[in-house]
């Protein structure tokens, strides 16, 4: 199953009626349950190198958005988060941060890294733009299709 699939199945599965959803496709497997919010939350498992029963473990609810970003409902063209996870600015804490209020990107260049379930996911511009505004701070965690950039279409 391949990004794209996830995904879709991520909005499938957050427009349903449906609490619990796991399929399993070989050994690859994803576990999706929503939590007291309403919120979409993903266990999913690789192969692993030993033939095992595959567990999943718990899942904890996505905190919810802080005050300020449900305050600012933001107009324009946004980038919005394409999983959940926790939101990194830079590959490396010490590291410079892929972009900046004011930049200009080219589509397919790297804005963040978004974190699950300890897998490092880049987060690329899908069209030309200028950041106008980064909308999360470092470390924060964020939600399925929660804006992360406003840009301006270039």
């Amino acid at each position: 199953m391949d990004f794209k699939e996830i995904k879709e199945l991520i909005k499938l599965f957050d427009k349903s009626e449906l609490s619990k959803l796991k399929v399993k496709e070989g050994e690859f497997e994803v576990s999706m349950g929503k939590g007291l919010e309403g919120v979409v939350t993903v266990a999913q498992s690789a192969p692993s190198a030993v033939a095992a029963p595959v567990a999943s473990a718990p899942v904890a609810p996505v905190a919810a958005p802080t005050p300020a970003a449900e305050a600012a409902p933001v107009s324009g063209d946004t980038i919005n988060a394409p999983m959940i996870g926790t939101y990194y600015e830079a590959p490396s804490p010490d590291s410079a941060p892929f972009v900046k209020v004011g930049d200009t990107v080219k589509a397919g260049q790297t804005l963040c890294i978004l974190e699950a379930m300890k897998i490092m996911n880049e987060v690329e511009a899908e069209y030309d733009c200028k950041i106008l505004k980064i909308l999360v701070d470092d470390g924060e965690p964020v939600e399925y299709d929660m804006p992360l950039f406003a840009v301006e279409k270039i």
